[in-house]
């Protein structure tokens, strides 16, 4: 049996209520205590439950009884006059509960290897790896990466003469320049790879002639 404070205090939260019961609510959401007159015009009834004036103020309330405030529910359209691209967005917002994340800042190391292609560091131990043999799988040799990547653009093989490659460069050259291919300017970036990477061919000691 719990001994009585010999202050007088009663610290339990039923005591609490008891003392305070302005705005006990209950199980229906109804304000029991509440004194207000039902905001619906020409309603004499109990105001009870309250309802959010509009979208934008969401913190000041009508307060209708039972029957009225079913009737501004079924109203109530919370994007109403919003537009689409609000709507969408709001939507995007509502799937992380409003808490975007920002991206990571790259680090040197990462910045490092993006300059080599390279988005994501455990890609060269991924599935990726793949795109990228070492010797023991047929590789043939080690380049430098800005002559491992013009090989890449050209889509031929580290084990080609310069010959060989010159074929490839001069059949992907019929295919994408504008004199060629009848004015098609589409695929002009493309072209200005294809003819970087054959600059960085036709210099190299790593072909064969």
């Amino acid at each position: 049996m719990p001994k009585p404070d010999p202050f007088g205090f009663d610290m339990s939260v039923s005591a609490s209520k008891k003392k305070n019961p302005r705005g006990r609510r209950g199980m229906s959401g109804a304000f029991e205590t509440s004194t207000r007159v039902c905001d619906h015009d020409g309603c004499e009834e109990a105001g009870q439950y309250r309802a959010p004036k509009s979208p934008d103020i969401l913190d000041d309330f009508f307060w209708f009884c039972k029957d009225h405030v079913r009737e501004y529910n079924l109203k109530w359209n919370f994007f109403d006059g919003a537009t689409e691209a609000e709507y969408m967005a709001q939507v995007d917002k509502d799937r992380v509960w409003e808490r975007e994340t920002k991206p990571f800042k790259r680090s040197a190391e990462e910045r490092a290897w993006a300059r080599l292609g390279v988005d994501d560091p455990h890609q060269v131990l991924g599935e990726n790896a793949t795109l990228n043999p070492g010797r023991s799988a047929g590789a043939g040799r080690k380049l430098p990466p800005t002559e491992r990547k013009a090989i890449e653009i050209l889509d031929a093989k580290d084990s080609m003469t310069k010959a060989e490659i010159r074929k490839v460069y001069k059949s992907l050259i019929k295919v994408l320049h504008p004199d060629m291919n009848g004015g098609d300017r589409s695929q002009e970036e493309q072209l200005t790879e294809v003819v970087w990477a054959w600059d960085q061919i036709k210099v190299s000691r790593n072909f064969k002639d």
